[in-house]
């Protein structure tokens, strides 16, 4: 069962990687996959803290889900900022971001 958990919860962060490197359109689907990643870091350390019967990944999953807490308040000011100033939020360019 350990093992399953694993190939899944690697997969689904696998997935999440290549959904933040190949889509450089939308900031909100870019902001979701981050999320996501994060999330399967959680799973990752909660399944390694019940298998060796340790607590601290426990304490690194809560550590970690403050963090992703704080960037997700953060990344959707700046989707807001960016859909003020373009009226969009899809991006058509890598020099948009510059300004």
């Amino acid at each position: 069962m350990f093992k399953i958990q694993l190939f899944i919860n690697f997969s689904l962060f696998l997935l999440n990687l290549l959904g933040i490197i190949f889509n450089k359109r939308n900031f909100l689907v870019i902001l979701m996959c981050i999320e996501l990643v994060l999330l399967n870091i959680n799973i990752s350390f909660l399944i390694f803290s019940i298998y060796f019967d340790d607590f601290y990944g426990q304490i690194f999953s809560l550590i970690i889900l403050v963090i992703a807490a704080s960037e997700s308040g953060i990344g959707l000011a700046v989707i807001i900022s960016y859909y003020r100033l373009r009226s969009t939020i899809q991006i058509s360019t890598q020099s948009v971001l510059k300004h």
